[in-house]
């Protein structure tokens, strides 16, 4: 059964192998590369999601109320993801693949957050700054 498991995991992720930018997932001969693989663009991904939210904080350097609002819903929305990804890759628990798939969504929820973050970066220059929570810069 948990083979079974393993393998339906292994052809759902498969959609992310084929749209992979590098060449790592392809140039993979093992469980253990391929674990590499997904573990390297999660680290790109929250590498970008870091370097957003300090733009983010820079920008909320007058206003230490707001500042403290982000501060908890990053810390909120990182337990999010962590707790998440637990769920989905419950299945594969024990499995030489679940580090993999933890990466894989872990690199999801980033680039979903990073998606959020480069909004709030952008929203006051168009809009409504009120309704906005990130100042935009002079």
């Amino acid at each position: 059964m948990k083979t079974a498991i393993l393998t339906i995991a292994m052809v759902l992720t498969m959609p992310a192998f084929a749209l992979a930018k590098d060449k790592c997932y392809d140039a993979a001969k093992d469980q253990a590369a391929l674990n590499a693989c997904a573990d390297a663009a999660f680290k790109k991904s929250d590498k970008k999601l870091n370097e957003l939210y300090q733009q983010i904080e820079a920008r909320l350097k007058d206003d230490a109320d707001t500042k403290k609002l982000l501060v908890q819903a990053q810390r909120d929305w990182d337990k999010f993801r962590h707790a998440e990804c637990g769920f989905k890759t419950a299945g594969a628990a024990g499995g030489s693949v679940m580090p993999m798939l933890t990466a894989q969504c872990m690199d999801d929820l980033a680039q979903s957050r990073v998606k959020d973050f480069e909004g709030y970066l952008k929203c006051g220059k168009d809009g409504d700054p009120m309704s906005c929570p990130v100042p935009t810069t002079n």
